[in-house]
């Protein structure tokens, strides 16, 4: 088999376990591309409102309809375990959690809800949201997005304990939430929704450069 590249283009290889984390995270943030953006909300378990965008996120299958998102695990410090973020020490503790889409109106009040602030402090106040009821969970939805999933924590799965760990956390959709006039026989308009992805780095993109594709039988 070849294994070399096209003409005209050479290729560097990098072995992971000869990388330190950080290089391995930029050439997976940089390849894996566009990243579709979860910015979700908890509660924890004095009833404080969180919410945190995360870009490693994507649907699993429709029976039952399943979703996950990736938070990493950060270092605490030297000599210090690592850290959990807020989202997944709630979604531990409580077992649900909301999935908002965020469109290009909300991305800016999206990514300033990444900010390393205390637990206590309220995202949706910080990034200037509005906090609004859900049916099935006891976090709230963000009434800007315009599409939210309701979840129930199915399973949280550690791929590693260390810094730069990830954990995936599979979530069962209770309830969608999609504006009205984004929905018609079930299809979602694209253009309405208006959803933004992440690229590398501080780079975000927009969706509205779409081609069609028909599927071969």
């Amino acid at each position: 088999m070849d294994t070399g590249s096209l003409p005209g283009h050479s290729m560097r290889t990098f072995d992971p376990a000869a990388c330190e984390p950080r290089h391995i995270y930029k050439l997976m943030a940089g390849i894996i591309v566009p990243r579709p953006v979860a910015l979700v909300s908890t509660v924890d378990e004095h009833g404080i409102a969180n919410l945190a965008p995360f870009s490693f996120f994507t649907g699993v299958g429709s029976v039952p309809p399943t979703v996950l998102f990736c938070p990493t695990l950060r270092a605490a410090g030297a000599g210090q375990a690592v850290q959990r973020k807020d989202t997944l020490h709630n979604v531990e503790k409580n077992g649900e959690f909301v999935i908002n889409v965020v469109s290009e109106a909300l991305a800016v009040a999206a990514n300033a809800t990444a900010a390393e602030v205390a637990p206590e402090v309220d995202e949706f106040e910080l990034a200037g949201l509005t906090p609004i009821a859900s049916e099935a969970v006891r976090a709230p939805r963000v009434a800007e997005s315009p599409a939210q999933m309701e979840c129930r924590l199915l399973q949280v799965i550690y791929t590693s304990h260390a810094p730069g760990g990830g954990v995936i956390v599979l979530g069962e959709v209770l309830r969608f939430h999609i504006r009205e006039d984004l929905v018609e026989d079930f299809r979602v308009d694209p253009a309405g929704l208006d959803a933004v992805g992440r690229m590398a780095g501080n780079t975000w993109v927009r969706t509205r450069d779409r081609v069609e594709l028909i599927r071969p039988k």
